[in-house]
């Protein structure tokens, strides 16, 4: 039964639906409910610090329904891609209708598409990495696999990583250096696993290439099908999901650095060098991506296992309310300058 409480995702698909098969402000409902409602609520609703003992994390770590889960939200995304490439040609939309329509299918590609993806993508199963590629595809980000697990979880809270937020970074500048120097480095990363297997760059297990040609083949599939004003459309929404991605990625790991020694060597990665959030309706929503820091101390345990420890920095709100606050204040500082 517990985890019965993941299928809260559900609200997602609900509120979008109602934007996509409604008119005026409840075009927005997406919006409002995961940057107003869900941040109000979080306020009042203490977070939630407890863990598994270690006789229930064995017997939880064997429960199907927590995969099962995920593996339900690849048909859901699929349904409502396609959903939202007839629900974007309704004639007689207003601009905010419009608007609303798009950012709600974005946050689904944040949501399910990416963070669901990102999952599936740590599992070691060929079968679980495949649902996530397909997932991160919706959303034009294939190329998150091989940076992150890769260059992500190796070079975390250090200079070198393109995902990890320096002190005092302006947002808005962050999410394009970590979008195009990620994706750099996901081609790099994929060259030199290739090289050291005696193949080059141009070869059909190069995923970067593979990844590459999927992106173009969805993107020219809806263009030819569907025309340049949904192609666009979609991808405005796919743009804003991976947007909100970088917004979470700014928040996990801001202006924390692990030390050097005398040689120049980081220390290991450990629960400090990422930020942690026990926020309920956060944790519940995201597959507790918000305990972040004991996902990257152990980057193969699964999201239902992962603990919250006082050693870890703890955001003071969940990430809802931290993505409208990071977005807000850089939006104001990058205006005044």
């Amino acid at each position: 039964m517990k985890s019965l409480k993941y299928l809260s995702v559900l609200i997602l698909p609900i509120v979008v639906y109602i934007s996509f098969t409604s008119k005026g402000w409840l075009t927005h409902l997406p919006a409002i409910v995961f940057f107003g409602l869900v941040p109000f609520l979080e306020l009042f609703i203490q977070p939630n610090k407890e863990n598994f003992t270690a006789e229930e994390a064995r017997i939880e770590k064997e429960n199907k329904n927590y995969t099962y889960i995920l593996y339900a939200t690849l048909p859901l995304q699929l349904i409502f891609l396609g959903f939202f490439l007839y629900a974007i040609q309704e004639t007689g939309l207003t601009t905010s209708e419009l608007v609303g329509r798009i950012f709600g299918m974005g946050i689904m590609c944040s949501v399910i598409g990416i963070n669901v993806g990102h999952e599936l993508g740590h599992r070691p199963h060929r079968g679980d990495q495949l649902i996530g590629e397909i997932l991160l595809l919706t959303s034009l980000n294939t190329h998150f696999l091989p940076y992150h697990n890769g260059g992500h979880h190796l070079h975390v809270a250090t200079p070198k990583d393109a995902a990890t937020a320096r002190k005092n970074e302006i947002l808005f500048l962050f999410w394009i250096r970590s979008h195009c120097m990620s994706y750099v480095q996901a081609w790099r990363l994929e060259n030199k696993r290739l090289q050291a297997s005696g193949r080059n760059w141009f070869h059909p297990q190069n995923r970067m290439l593979i990844y590459t040609f999927c992106n173009f083949l969805l993107v020219g599939g809806i263009y030819f099908l569907f025309g340049k004003f949904v192609c666009i459309s979609f991808l405005i929404a796919a743009i804003s999901g991976i947007i909100l991605l970088e917004t979470v990625n700014y928040i996990e790991h801001y202006g924390l650095l692990r030390k050097q020694d005398v040689n120049g060597r980081y220390e290991k990665v450990k629960r400090n060098h990422s930020w942690n959030s026990d926020h309920q309706i956060g944790q519940m929503l995201l597959f507790n991506l918000s305990r972040h820091s004991d996902h990257h101390y152990n980057g193969s345990k699964q999201y239902q296992l992962l603990k919250s420890l006082p050693e870890s920095p703890q955001m003071p709100t969940g990430y809802p309310r931290h993505d409208d606050s990071c977005i807000f204040t850089s939006f104001v500082v990058f205006s005044d300058a």
